[in-house]
């Protein structure tokens, strides 16, 4: 059996092609994407390149592209800067005080639900709404713009799989001038003396270097496109694929229904088993061997998280889903100085989400299994149409 992330089965369903990576060809070679890239896939495998990133960089961007190092999709010192200015913003106690917020919104999406048609798109009315609300609520964006916001932050996924990078220039100028202005206007206010809040927004807006002077705008730019899709993108992702998987089997739905110690390992499971980001991309800076094949020096290479997150070495039966699985460390989102910085934030939306929804949509049952979203390495439901009964 060949593989290709780009065969109609395994962009079907991406864990058809788990076990012959793992098993057969831990290390790819696939050259039908402009740049070629490489494919690690085995848990130590993983471990290890995200571990070393003096050998597998974040230099040249964590896309299947060679591009500029900018933001916090740099590697370190440039990186640890970054990171350390947004941490405060996703501290334990800074995430637990979004809880009320998030669980107000989440019922208020279970409000119009519950007021609308019994059959519904769970990922338009409910999945896409909460995770971008919060993040632009963090990032300062007025309500009267969610919509053209949601729409410029699926065309940012959209472009990193796209085999044209060119794709949607326009639309691509007009969200980085929004954001611009955006990041100005707001430290416009913080120069000015007047009160702002204290958000995302602001923690990047108001950022210097050691000299005094402000952060280079284009790294600023960047790291605010980095929260907006790491923000609401993976999360609804993460909701849809979650429910799918519940639904996909009742018995599984009833035993949340029955037992809500059981939503954490629910959200967990989850992530093992259909990770929203299905790998990220490093650049490796030496000649490395592995299991007998040659990645010149210089080449992409994809961190495959979902295979690895399917390791018969390291999971039992790792193709069932099981909410009763002990907690084991996944890697859906990375591991080391590149951990996912929005992990907190996403698992406290998903388990808000699926505690409300079991108390006050216990009667649902799933149409059928939707659309998928498009670019190859991301994985989650387009469309997920769902029933109240």
């Amino acid at each position: 059996m060949s593989w290709s992330p780009f065969k109609p089965d395994i962009i079907e369903d991406p864990a058809n092609g788990h076990q012959h990576l793992l098993c057969e060809c831990p290390v790819h070679h696939c050259e039908e994407f402009d740049p070629p890239f490489y494919t690690l896939s085995r848990y130590a495998d993983v471990e290890e390149a995200l571990r070393d990133i003096e050998t597998y960089s974040s230099h040249w961007g964590q896309g299947p592209r060679f591009t500029e190092p900018a933001g916090m999709l740099s590697d370190p010192p440039q990186h640890t800067v970054y990171r350390k200015l947004v941490q405060q913003a996703f501290t334990p106690k800074a995430v637990e005080a979004l809880r009320p917020q998030v669980e107000a919104l989440t019922d208020r999406l279970i409000d119009d639900i519950l007021a609308g048609p019994a059959e519904f798109d769970f990922h338009d009315q409910f999945a896409f709404p909460l995770p971008v609300i919060i993040i632009a609520g963090m990032l300062g964006v007025p309500s009267s713009d969610l919509e053209q916001f949601k729409i410029w932050s699926d065309m940012q996924v959209d472009i990193m799989g796209s085999e044209d990078p060119t794709k949607y220039m326009d639309e691509q100028m007009k969200f980085q001038e929004y954001m611009f202005n955006h990041m100005m206007n707001r430290r416009s206010e913080l120069e000015s003396g007047v009160e702002v809040p204290d958000d995302l927004l602001t923690l990047v807006a108001g950022a210097k270097k050691e000299d005094g002077n402000y952060i280079p705008d284009g790294d600023a730019l960047s790291m605010l496109n980095q929260l907006l899709v790491g923000g609401n993108e993976t999360t609804t992702s993460l909701i849809t694929n979650l429910m799918w998987r519940l639904l996909e089997e009742p018995a599984r739905w009833q035993m949340i229904l029955d037992d809500a110690s059981l939503i954490e390992g629910a959200v967990e499971e989850s992530l093992r088993f259909d990770p929203p980001v299905l790998g990220l991309y490093r650049n490796n800076t030496r000649d490395v061997e592995l299991h007998g094949q040659l990645i010149p020096e210089g080449n992409k290479v994809w961190i495959n998280y979902a295979a690895a997150n399917r390791d018969p070495d390291v999971f039992d039966n790792p193709d069932e889903f099981d909410i009763t699985r002990p907690l084991q460390r996944h890697m859906a989102f990375g591991l080391g100085v590149h951990f996912c910085i929005g992990a907190p934030t996403a698992r406290l939306e998903a388990e808000v989400a699926l505690n409300r929804l079991r108390e006050r949509l216990p009667g649902l049952e799933l149409v059928n299994t939707g659309e998928r979203i498009g670019p190859f390495f991301l994985w989650g439901r387009r469309k997920l149409p769902l029933r109240r009964v």
